[in-house]
């Protein structure tokens, strides 16, 4: 059984009526009122939120901001020590910090020069179209987002494995030698700068 979601359900059964209507009125602004109004339970909105992906598992930010607004300090304490204890364990499975700032430094430069071909793109990546799809769902007009979301899901999904290398291979792939020649430019000028 996945432990994030075994966090989650039990968070949904310790919330007070009146608690999960505050939670349901704090995300007004991401979830439709229709969707909203159907929600009776802590796991239907956590079931929401993680399918838009306004919470995962690596990207808790918006849970603790609820947590902290309906005064669960309790709560929000097992959060934060899931989260503590994930990071320990994930750990060996992530770059190096280096490679994440290149990586950071390469995303930014992709998202910014790659549009209407970014699924072409995560699918010399070997990114799975369901993901992608998902991703759109949750962010239907912002196809920068969209571009960005799916390399951060890219890179959750190769960990240690993700390198800026394959980056700049995929664009290659995909006859973007213009942008994999502005990630490689933007990466000499880090590695020459000062850390």
């Amino acid at each position: 059984m996945d432990p994030f979601l075994s966090l989650l359900h039990s968070f949904s059964s310790s919330l007070a009526d009146k608690e999960l209507s505050s939670m349901k009125f704090l995300c007004q602004e991401k979830i439709g009122k229709r969707k909203l109004e159907s929600v009776q339970s802590g796991v239907e909105l956590f079931t929401i939120l993680l399918e838009q992906q306004d919470i995962t598992r690596d990207n808790v930010a918006f849970l603790e901001e609820m947590l902290r607004d309906i005064k669960r300090e309790d709560l929000l304490s097992k959060l934060k020590q899931f989260v503590g204890e994930g990071e320990v364990k994930a750990s060996a499975d992530q770059p190096d910090p280096h490679e994440k700032r290149l990586q950071r430094v390469a995303m930014e430069v992709i998202c910014d020069n790659v549009s209407r071909n970014w699924r072409m793109l995560m699918r010399k990546l070997e990114f799975c179209d369901v993901k992608m799809d998902r991703i759109v769902d949750a962010n239907p007009r912002d196809q920068r987002e969209q571009l960005f979301q799916s390399l951060r899901e890219w890179q959750r999904w190769r960990g240690r494995e993700a390198k800026v290398a394959d980056l700049i291979a995929a664009l290659r792939g995909c006859s973007m030698n213009l942008v994999a020649d502005i990630v490689e430019q933007e990466l000499s000028l880090l590695d020459n700068g000062p850390r």
